[in-house]
């Protein structure tokens, strides 16, 4: 099963990738020019919530599922923070990523209640930025590109 869950994991983290860069430069863009916002930017900007949110319930059951996770027992949290790849896996990589997709939460909620363009806008680009750069911080590259 962990495999499994690892590579649903590593594939989809792919997909969310592209749909938070999509919405994330479309918000930049659309802001910059003062476009107006529409239906097309409400989809994509809900997809990327969407994605990202199933990323967050297969990182869980990924994380619950590791073998990585016995660590905590046999080293101890001291332990597992001394050990740099077990911290990035048990506590990094988790953590970061939750802050992340809570941030794209946050800015899909406050962009809901805005009632201009450029107000709907500014939240999207702000957090769902904040949020990309988070994740792209926190993927472990060694492991995952090969």
């Amino acid at each position: 099963m962990y495999n499994t869950v690892l590579t649903l994991h590593s594939y989809w983290a792919y997909l969310v990738l592209l749909v938070l860069i999509l919405a994330t430069f479309n918000a930049l863009y659309k802001m910059a020019a003062d476009k107006e916002y529409g239906a097309k930017d409400f989809r994509i900007s809900l997809f990327a919530l969407i994605v990202s949110h199933i990323q967050l319930l297969i990182g869980l059951i990924l994380y619950f599922v590791s073998p990585r996770l016995q660590a905590f027992s046999e080293l101890g949290m001291g332990g597992v923070m001394k050990d740099s790849i077990n911290r990035l896996y048990l506590v990094e990589h988790p953590f970061v990523n939750i802050v992340a997709v809570a941030l794209i939460t946050i800015g899909y909620s406050k962009h809901k209640k805005k009632l201009t363009s450029q107000a709907k806008l500014k939240p999207i680009a702000i957090f769902y930025t904040i949020a990309l750069l988070l994740f792209l911080s926190r993927i472990p590259w060694s492991t995952w590109i090969s």
